[in-house]
C-alpha cells in the first residue's frame, strides 16, 4: 500500500543574523532559544564569532563577507523565511553585504536590534558601523529596537530622560524604518517602574498616520539580564511571523522576557550577569537552593 502524504504543518519559520555568544547568552544562541520555545522554526546566519562569557567579550572574529551572503542565500533558495531578525554587524562591510543579500531575496519583514556595544562596554560596531545600518538597513527595517545608549549613538546625543523618547522616536523613524522601540531599561536604575515606547507608520483611508504607544513594566531585581535585547528583538519577531500585529507583539514579546528575568533570577551561570531563563513556559522556574536551585 502506497504511504500516505502527511499534511503540510507551516510554523513561523525565523531567520536570525548575528553575532555567535560562546557563552549561550545572547547572539545567535539566545535568538534560537527564544524562536523555538515560541514554537517557530530558527534558522542563522553567522557574522562573527565572539570569546565571551558573563564577564564580558574577550575577542571577535569576523565572518568573511562571501560566507554571510551564502548563508543568507541558502536559507532563502530552500527554506523560506517568513522574517528576519538583525543582532550583530561587526562592521560596515557585513552591513553592506547583509542588506544586499536581503535585497536580492526581497526580504519583507526584517527586525533590527542595532547592537553596537556589548552590556560590558565592548565595541561591537562603531560609528561607521552605526552609519551604515542608517543608510542600508533602516529603509528596509519593518522594525528596530535600540536601547538608550543605541539610540544616542544613533542620534548623536545623550538620550536619558523619558521625556526624550518621543522626539528621538520621531528622529529615528525619519531615517526609514516603518517602526522605532526604543527600550528604557537602561533608564536610572532606582526607577522600579520601565517604560518602552514604540512609534510606527501605518496606512488608513491612503494616508499615512504615525501613532505611538507605551509599555510600562516593573524592573525584575536580578543581575541575570545578559541577553535581553536580542531575546525581545526574536520574540517580537516570532510573534510577528505568527501573525500578530506590531503593538500585540511587543506587549508579548515584552511579557515573555519579563517571566525570563523573573524565572531566571536565583540562576548561577558564571561569576559575572547570567542569562535568562528563555524556557521557563517549558520548565520549572529557577529557585533559590533551598526549594531546587538550578
Amino acid at each position: 500500500m502506497k504511504p500516505t502524504t502527511p499534511t503540510s504543518v507551516q510554523i513561523p519559520k525565523v531567520l536570525t543574523i548575528a553575532g555567535s555568544d560562546s557563552g549561550g547568552g545572547a547572539g545567535l544562541q539566545a535568538d534560537l532559544k527564544v524562536i523555538t520555545a515560541l514554537g517557530g522554526y530558527g534558522m542563522t546566519v553567522v557574522t562573527a564569532i565572539t570569546a565571551q562569557n558573563t564577564l564580558g567579550v574577550m575577542r571577535i572574529q569576523d565572518v568573511d563577507l562571501d560566507v554571510v551572503e551564502a548563508q543568507i542565500d541558502a536559507v532563502f533558495v530552500d527554506i523560506g523565511v517568513d522574517i528576519v531578525k538583525i543582532g550583530m554587524l561587526a562592521s560596515p562591510e557585513i552591513v553592506r553585504s547583509v542588506a544586499s543579500a536581503l535585497k536580492r531575496h526581497g526580504a519583507r519583514r526584517v527586525v533590527l536590534d542595532p547592537v553596537l556595544r556589548a552590556t560590558s562596554g565592548a565595541s561591537l560596531g562603531g560609528d561607521d558601523t552605526a552609519q551604515a545600518m542608517i543608510a542600508e538597513l533602516f529603509p528596509m527595517s519593518s522594525l528596530i529596537t535600540p536601547n538608550l545608549e543605541e539610540a544616542s549613538l544613533l542620534l548623536g546625543r545623550d538620550i536619558a530622560r523619558l521625556d526624550d523618547f518621543k522626539q528621538a522616536a520621531e528622529e529615528l523613524l525619519d531615517m526609514g524604518p516603518q517602526a522605532v522601540l526604543i527600550k528604557g531599561g537602561h533608564l536610572d536604575s532606582t526607577h522600579t517602574q520601565l517604560t518602552d515606547f514604540l512609534m510606527w507608520r501605518t496606512m488608513e483611508d491612503g494616508l499615512e498616520v504615525v501613532q505611538s504607544k507605551e509599555f510600562k513594566h516593573y524592573r525584575v531585581n536580578t543581575a541575570n539580564t545578559h541577553g535581553t535585547g536580542c531575546s525581545l528583538a526574536s520574540a517580537i519577531a516570532t510573534y510577528l511571523a505568527d501573525g500578530h500585529d506590531l503593538p500585540h507583539a511587543v506587549a508579548k514579546a515584552i511579557a515573555y522576557v519579563e517571566a525570563g528575568l523573573e524565572a531566571g533570577c536565583f540562576l548561577s551561570i558564571g561569576e559575572g550577569p547570567g542569562p535568562l531563563w528563555h524556557m521557563h513556559d517549558f520548565y520549572p522556574t529557577a529557585l533559590p537552593e533551598e526549594e531546587g536551585k538550578y
